[in-house]
């Protein structure tokens, strides 16, 4: 279990969404926990378990894989969110949860899981100002590309949703949608403090050299950002 205060650090928070990894057993060819520790070797800093789609696992084999997938976590000291499921991520006292627009209200939430993390997915201006007032850690902006990992995604945005958000809000940004190394430099030049990704990583021939390789492309882009 991550130990967190009253509220995130804002330090603290940024570096954890440095590399975000997504995903449920509908985006893996194998055992998720099993793609989730090559990932987190390869230096991934956060994990969240969205278990959703037309064929997505129900309880107890939903609650099972969340439970191995949160053991790899925590064995690595890394933070551990359920997407959407309160109920689920109460019951495991995961590290925080992570809502859509069309999930509960990021304030109902902030509610029920007091000082977890609590995540929320933005695409607008206003959605981002509501969910900081909510009580939102940090937002998910997205979608950035094109991607075919969510079934219900968005219209692309490109990154200049980023530039817009940071100027409008001091929270957190993760950019998620199509990311890929070659264009996680351009969504952390345009001010995200980390990139969430699905298939770059587990649908990698090599999970943990796909990791490596995000995590030099981010540290080679902050470290532009400074220059």
């Amino acid at each position: 279990m991550i130990s967190i205060d009253s509220r995130i650090e804002d330090t603290r928070m940024r570096s954890y969404l440095r590399l975000y990894l997504v995903l449920g057993s509908g985006n893996c060819e194998g055992d998720p926990a099993a793609v989730v520790e090559d990932a987190v070797r390869g230096g991934v800093t956060i994990v969240q378990f969205r278990e959703k789609g037309a064929n997505a696992l129900k309880t107890p084999a939903k609650k099972e894989l969340a439970m191995r997938i949160q053991s790899v976590c925590r064995r690595h000291g890394i933070p551990f969110l359920v997407n959407d499921d309160v109920e689920l991520a109460l019951a495991l006292n995961a590290d925080g949860v992570h809502v859509g627009q069309n999930d509960e209200q990021a304030a109902q939430v902030r509610d029920r899981i007091g000082n977890k993390i609590l995540g929320v997915s933005v695409h607008s201006a206003a959605e981002a100002l509501l969910a900081e007032e909510q009580g939102a850690d940090y937002l998910g902006v997205g979608p950035i590309y094109s991607t075919a990992s969510k079934e219900d995604a968005l219209e692309p945005q490109g990154t200049a949703i980023i530039q817009r958000l940071t100027e409008i809000t001091s929270l957190p940004i993760v950019g998620i949608g199509g990311i890929t190394a070659e264009r996680a430099p351009h969504v952390i030049r345009a001010g995200a403090d980390g990139i969430a990704v699905i298939s770059a990583i587990t649908h990698a021939e090599d999970r943990y050299q796909a990791a490596k390789m995000l995590v030099s492309r981010i540290t080679d882009s902050i470290t532009w950002n400074f220059a």
